[in-house]
């Protein structure tokens, strides 16, 4: 289905534009070059990018939506799909820099604080907006959970049709925490690459010719959604870019994004020009794209995934290659981390700032002490981490090691006999 925007209200996204071979196109349903095959992206029009404003952006809603004029969509609440996603907290983690070794300050860009506790909040409420300007009728998506959470959550709001896609054997919690919304899902036998196949087989069908694949055909504007993660660590650091982010990555596009957004911020002036030194972090279960650093390749080769890092298990990345090229580009490195690094992970992230994170949130956090033991990453530069979901969706992954201190009778007495008095 091609369905082109021209009746949107003013946008300044001006065409779809291949990442491969820079072909451009109307903007529309459309997710891959005609040309070359390879993925499109949004591109903008410079002149309306420049004429956003600090002051435009602090005088609206406290939400992504407060960048509207960064973004390919939602410049009419009309169409806005807005459940109050975004504007989380940036918290400034003197604990864990201690422990670390760092001399400057890291800050925790905690997205669990999101309405269904993940930054998918932010790429959906993107993408379901951008579907309806499309005219589409119903949403979809594969998902390796966190996704499918919050598709569901966001299209029964609006009272929109949906129907997501998940492996079989994701988490218990994140299956409860879509199945609760009474929409349709499916658990299909096979890993997400296998999910994501099937639902780029159903986009070409007649039967879903009015659904939007927030991960397919509507793609290019979902990844638009996680340059707001780049917005707001900037605004909230006072307008200035962090010297060095760490993120994680399963298909590599929340990275780009977020150096995309940097590079955006620039260009429209609204932080000074300062370059930031970007870090990847995966599992080692499911590391295409870090192995494919780490040996000094260009192509990215697929993997199956394992491990407890199931919202990170893509073994075909599709935004690898362009993960890369972003973290050599600007200095940085990639690493990844065990199941037992992970759970440590977790663990350190939680007794030294109190957020509790999910195993991606685990991920970041020993990849940084990775990098830090191994010199690869800086420790008087300021260094913002970002966490991307809340642990309660991922509690099997460390309740082994979760347990009462001490189980006493209600007495003195037992207090004493375990040492506590």
């Amino acid at each position: 289905m091609t369905a082109l925007v021209d009746a949107r209200p003013a946008s300044p996204a001006d065409a779809l534009v291949c990442r491969n071979c820079g072909a451009r196109y109307p903007l529309g349903a459309q997710h891959a070059c005609f040309e070359c095959f390879g993925p499109l992206e949004i591109g903008y029009d410079p002149v309306a990018l420049a004429s956003v404003t600090r002051a435009d952006i602090e005088a609206g809603p406290h939400s992504i939506w407060r960048y509207s004029g960064l973004l390919p969509v939602g410049q009419s609440t009309d169409t806005r799909v807005d459940s109050g996603t975004g504007m989380t907290p940036l918290i400034r983690a003197d604990r864990l820099a201690d422990e670390l070794g760092f001399s400057a300050p890291i800050w925790i860009k905690d997205d669990s604080a999101n309405p269904t506790h993940s930054f998918k909040d932010r790429v959906v409420s993107v993408a379901i907006t951008a579907a309806r300007e499309l005219g589409f009728e119903r949403i979809a998506c594969a998902s390796t959970g966190n996704l499918a959470n919050s598709v569901a959550a966001h299209a029964t709001r609006i009272g929109m049709p949906y129907i997501v896609f998940v492996p079989s054997d994701l988490e218990p919690a994140k299956i409860v925490q879509t199945a609760i919304y009474d929409g349709t899902l499916v658990g299909i036998e096979g890993n997400y690459d296998d999910v994501n196949r099937l639902c780029s087989e159903l986009s070409e069908t007649d039967e879903f010719e009015k659904t939007g694949f927030v991960n397919v055909n509507v793609r290019p504007y979902y990844a638009e959604g996680s340059k707001t993660l780049g917005f707001e660590v900037a605004e909230q650091l006072g307008w200035r870019l962090p010297p060095q982010v760490v993120a994680p990555m399963a298909s590599g596009s929340m990275l780009t994004k977020i150096h995309k957004a940097f590079k955006e911020l620039r260009a429209a002036g609204l932080v000074a020009e300062a370059e930031c030194r970007v870090f990847g972090a995966q599992s080692a279960g499911c590391s295409p794209i870090a192995t494919a650093y780490e040996q000094g390749w260009d192509v990215v080769q697929p993997v199956r995934p394992t491990g407890i890092a199931k919202s990170l298990n893509i073994g075909n990345p599709a935004d690898g290659p362009y993960a890369l090229d972003v973290v050599r580009s600007t200095g940085g490195a990639m690493a990844a981390v065990s199941d037992d690094e992970i759970r440590a992970g977790i663990r350190l992230l939680a007794r030294t700032t109190g957020v509790f994170a999910e195993t991606a949130g685990g991920v970041t956090v020993a990849v940084l002490k990775k990098l830090i033991e191994s010199g690869r990453i800086d420790p008087s530069a300021e260094t913002v981490v970002y966490n991307t979901g809340d642990g309660l969706k991922t509690l099997d992954a460390v309740a082994e090691g979760a347990r009462p201190t001490a189980v006493i009778k209600p007495t003195i007495k037992g207090m004493r006999d375990v040492g506590l008095l």
